[in-house]
């Protein structure tokens, strides 16, 4: 996932211990100038608790803080799922929704439980993501993505991670769990965001 050191090469530490996610914004990213870190393969490294009640505070949390242990220049994302019927719920709590003692498929379960008897065309819902940039010589910049969609009754398909198996996107007629990783990549919150952190990067 890393690229090869270069002297002339600044290094941009991508501030996430979720492997899943660093792979894929490692891949959105694609071409940068810039040696590629993924946070969690520096030893012992850690991330603080995302306490923040925004997607940019929290994104800020843990990009200043990787920016501390590692790196010229660090890339953290902060994203959620936002359904209508829940009130915006899980919103910046989706990755602790239900508790800490639930994993991805636990979550998808109690979300789908909540949104039992509710009509599809009430399962309205969007992927949002913010990604801060924060550079020890250059102003801290912010971007974001949001795709709109629609939760599935149950679980399609094996890609992804969190809740892509039911966050079910019209246009593609699939969910993002059954999408290719490019496929998601053209049309998702990250891959929205990603491009706009992409071109600030190469500019």
């Amino acid at each position: 996932m890393a690229s090869a050191p270069s002297p002339s090469r600044r290094r941009l530490v991508l501030a996430t211990l979720n492997r899943d996610k660093a792979r894929e914004l490692a891949a959105l990213l694609g071409d940068i100038p810039y040696v590629v870190v993924p946070l969690l393969d520096v030893p012992g490294a850690t991330l603080p608790d995302e306490t923040a009640d925004t997607y940019e505070g929290n994104a800020l949390l843990k990009a200043q803080a990787a920016l501390g242990l590692h790196g010229d220049l660090a890339l953290a994302d902060d994203s959620g799922l936002e359904v209508d019927a829940l009130g915006g719920e899980p919103g910046i709590r989706s990755a602790r929704f239900g508790g800490p003692g639930l994993d991805d498929a636990g979550r998808i379960a109690l979300l789908l439980e909540r949104l039992r008897g509710v009509p599809p065309e009430r399962r309205t819902a969007r992927f949002r993501c913010v990604i801060a940039l924060v550079d020890r010589t250059a102003p801290t910049r912010i971007v974001d993505g949001v795709v709109e969609g629609l939760i599935a009754p149950a679980p399609c398909g094996t890609g992804g991670f969190g809740y892509d198996p039911v966050f079910f996107h019209p246009p593609s007629g699939r969910t993002f769990g059954e999408l290719e990783d490019d496929e998601k990549g053209a049309v998702s919150h990250r891959g929205l965001a990603a491009r706009a952190a992409r071109s600030l990067l190469r500019g």
